[in-house]
């Protein structure tokens, strides 16, 4: 007799690695009222940035500079190569930026092209701003 079954993959995400923990038991209370069983995985590491960071000041200077404006500093669940760089290289000064997409990990995945350009700039600025050593 062969078992029905049906399994169910998700994958948290968070700054930070607790509230990916809280959201991981979150999920797995609801399977498991439903009478499944859950099982973690090790996922992938949480990143906090660091609002006093040395690259993100020249990073913000630089956005000025070319853009005339104040960029938006966030901090959203993104930034996993951060994570993941960061559980390598502890106390690595490091930020995460882009351009602007719509849809991400989806088949809908879109990058809003006029953007493109702009963060090249970008990042050219701020390795020609970037401390050298």
């Amino acid at each position: 007799m062969t078992e029905d079954k049906i399994i169910i993959v998700t994958s948290q995400r968070s700054s930070l690695d607790t509230g990916k923990r809280d959201i991981a038991d979150m999920v797995a209370s609801t399977f498991t009222l439903a009478g499944g069983k859950v099982k973690y995985g090790d996922g992938y590491p949480g990143w906090e940035p660091n609002i006093d960071s040395e690259i993100l000041a020249i990073t913000k200077k630089s956005y000025e500079k070319l853009f005339s404006e104040e960029p938006k500093v966030l901090v959203i669940h993104a930034g996993l190569e951060c994570g993941i760089i960061g559980e390598k290289y502890p106390g690595m000064d490091m930020i995460s930026y882009g351009p602007t997409m719509r849809g991400a990990h989806s088949p809908d995945e879109k990058v809003e092209i006029s953007t493109v350009e702009k963060f090249w700039d970008l990042t050219l600025e701020v390795l020609r701003n970037a401390p050298k050593g």
